[in-house]
């Protein structure tokens, strides 16, 4: 199956989305753990080689497990100096009790007001991955409805929403021992939308755009309020807020925008947050050409050692390729653990990755639904 040449609805910004061809790899839908059955037998020669199961584990002394499971989104940007802060969206914590609900909204509104936010503001899971429980919230009242929503004893990262729309995703890779990184990925990231003719409802349109019609799964709950509604002529409807692959946002790898400039950019970054050395970066940007040279690009989340190089999503992304990737992702966190126990770092035990995992994954069930 192929998509029509119709040229699709971009946020400024962002380069022209090319609809032609296929729509997908013949494998981007399959389920995480077949995809990472190879890394699962890598993980275990690399164990032998390296005599150490959980060394991945210290890639990133900076953060708890180095990011991999069960972390607060926060815990980078708190080990973040000054320069580092400049970077990022500004961000505060709220932890959800069980108080009455209108009394959280008032202390969550006082949070926000502290730190300097204000609406429209993005609301999301201070633990979690993949777009989990993300909203965008552009005033008190849906601040109120995300809050009852949110399991107590849970903790919300407000954060400001970027005056820029377009995004991307940059991996980067520093070794302990060296003082600057690599660029290993860099791509763009597509949250899609469908333009109204004035005559078709919002199910018409979903039902009749190539992609987003085998998707119908993720949309039609999320938009249920707005499925039949016309959608104006020339309007665009964004069907996903958060730009994760799993809530069906469309990656293209812009390998050709990776520049030294934003390399050194972000060595300057991470220079400021040490003990860090692997992980993505999801920033929103001002226009590709100001990205490519480090230049109006605010950063929302730094991932760690679980992050995945997005580049592997791309619709032209061969199996082996992905495969490939991946394996010398987790070849590169083995190979940075092990510099790192040489500096004197320990390796936790697999029973604390196992209760990381366990606790976030029982928070993720109870997360509120997704824009």
């Amino acid at each position: 199956m192929t998509e029509d040449s119709k040229p699709s609805y971009v946020p400024r910004g962002m380069p022209p989305l090319d609809t032609s061809g296929r729509i997908t790899s013949f494998f981007e839908f399959w389920p995480t753990w077949l995809i990472y059955m190879p890394v699962g037998v890598q993980w275990i020669l690399l164990s032998l080689r390296y005599r150490s199961l959980s060394l991945p584990l210290i890639a990133n002394p900076a953060v708890p497990l180095s990011g991999m499971v069960g972390v607060a989104k926060s815990s980078v940007f708190d080990a973040a100096g000054a320069h580092a802060r400049q970077w990022i969206l500004p961000w505060c914590l709220y932890e959800v009790s069980y108080e009455e609900l209108q009394q959280q909204s008032l202390s969550a509104q006082q949070v926000i007001k502290k730190t300097g936010l204000q609406f429209p503001l993005v609301g999301k899971p201070n633990i979690g991955c993949r777009g989990a429980g993300v909203k965008l919230l552009a005033n008190e009242q849906e601040l109120t409805a995300y809050l009852q929503q949110f399991p107590p004893g849970g903790c919300i990262q407000f954060q400001q929403l970027s005056q820029w729309d377009a995004e991307a995703g940059v991996f980067y890779v520093r070794h302990p021992d060296e003082a600057s990184g690599k660029i290993t990925s860099l791509t763009l990231k597509y949250t899609p939308y469908v333009v109204g003719d004035g005559s078709r409802s919002l199910a018409e349109l979903v039902a009749e755009d190539a992609r987003a019609s085998q998707l119908l799964h993720l949309y039609k709950d999320r938009h249920g309020a707005h499925w039949d509604r016309i959608i104006p002529n020339d309007e665009p409807f964004r069907l996903v807020f958060s730009a994760s692959h799993c809530r069906g946002a469309v990656f293209r790898d812009a390998k050709e925008l990776i520049h030294t400039d934003l390399a050194q950019a972000l060595d300057k970054i991470f220079e400021d947050i040490p003990g860090f050395y692997y992980g993505r970066l999801d920033v929103k940007f001002q226009d590709t050409e100001n990205l490519s040279r480090g230049k109006n690009f605010a950063i929302i989340e730094i991932n760690g050692a679980s992050s995945e190089s997005i580049n592997i999503w791309d619709r032209k992304a061969g199996l082996w390729m992905a495969i490939r990737t991946l394996l010398q992702q987790y070849s590169t966190l083995f190979k940075l653990g092990h510099a790192n126990r040489k500096r004197g770092h320990k390796t936790p035990g697999l029973l604390a990755l196992y209760k990381a995992w366990r606790y976030e994954n029982n928070l993720v069930k109870h997360y509120p639904d997704n824009d």
